[in-house]
């Protein structure tokens, strides 16, 4: 069975996840393990080390009684969206968040991260910061990163953006791979600006290549780029966009501050990460 990861801290913005995240997991008959990770504030307490020993003690009987507590809701709420049926399971380890998903995608096989974030300032925090950025960049498994106002629906399109290179090709085929179980196509977008290298010949070797591939690829002529992707996502119904880490710096500047506004739609799409291979 596959099995997804869910970070979680209890709040609203991570309970919306978990509902995406469990349908997710019932879609594609996965496992879902449910991650609590706190760390221990530091106590300097001279000459008193069974008293700081005491006060560790307490704090962590504390995180403990509130997970145990916080156990239950998750149920309710799987039984309230009527996905009780959905394998679940729960850890909750004390230290480094991303050290923590780091060894438990190696023990657990992990197969997806899902992670939520809030809307589109959280998108752009993905970018230049933050647990969701962090994890983004430090774990080598594919993470799909839930705005706080996206709800689960069906996925029927998810966009790529490509320049042609082989490290896309790879990334492509990731994404049909992930789009063939959710039973939908990819829409693979070039913006193709006044100083692209990219030759006409390597696209249609492309087009040839992934003929029977439920992919169709748009080249559109512009020299605004993030406009064009944002137009891009909204004529075409995307659903879920898809994007290489390497590409992460770029992305940022899709949420600086004169584009806010723009956000308002894109602020519900969920991104899905995936890493160079």
């Amino acid at each position: 069975m596959k099995k997804i990861l869910f970070p979680t801290d209890f709040s609203k913005t991570a309970n919306n996840a978990f509902i995406y995240a469990l349908k997710m997991a019932k879609f594609i008959e996965a496992e879902l393990i449910v991650l609590h990770v706190y760390e221990l504030p530091i106590v300097s307490y001279e000459g008193y080390s069974s008293y700081i020993s005491e006060v560790y003690e307490t704090i962590e009987l504390s995180k403990f009684e509130n997970f145990k507590d916080y156990i239950p809701e998750l149920r309710k709420i799987a039984e309230e969206n009527q996905l009780e049926e959905v394998k679940m399971s729960h850890v909750m380890e004390e230290g480094d968040l991303i050290l923590t998903i780091k060894k438990l995608v190696k023990t657990e096989k992990i197969s997806l991260i899902i992670m939520g974030t809030k809307g589109a300032s959280g998108l752009k925090e993905v970018f230049v910061g933050t647990n969701a950025g962090a994890l983004i960049k430090k774990v080598p498994i594919t993470t799909l990163i839930v705005p706080a106002k996206a709800k689960f629906e069906p996925i029927k399109t998810i966009g790529f953006t490509t320049r042609f290179r082989s490290k896309d090709r790879t990334a492509l085929k990731q994404v049909l791979d992930f789009a063939k179980m959710m039973d939908a196509k990819v829409k693979c977008l070039y913006v193709k600006t006044f100083d692209s290298e990219v030759k006409e010949s390597s696209i249609n070797k492309w087009r040839d290549d992934f003929k029977k591939e439920p992919v169709k690829f748009f080249v559109i002529p512009n020299e605004d780029v993030k406009q064009t992707i944002f137009d891009f996502m909204t004529s075409q119904n995307i659903d879920m966009m898809a994007m290489l880490t390497y590409k992460r710096h770029f992305l940022e500047g899709l949420f600086d501050q004169s584009l806010t506004k723009k956000l308002s739609y894109h602020s519900e799409i969920p991104l899905f990460a995936l890493h160079e291979k």
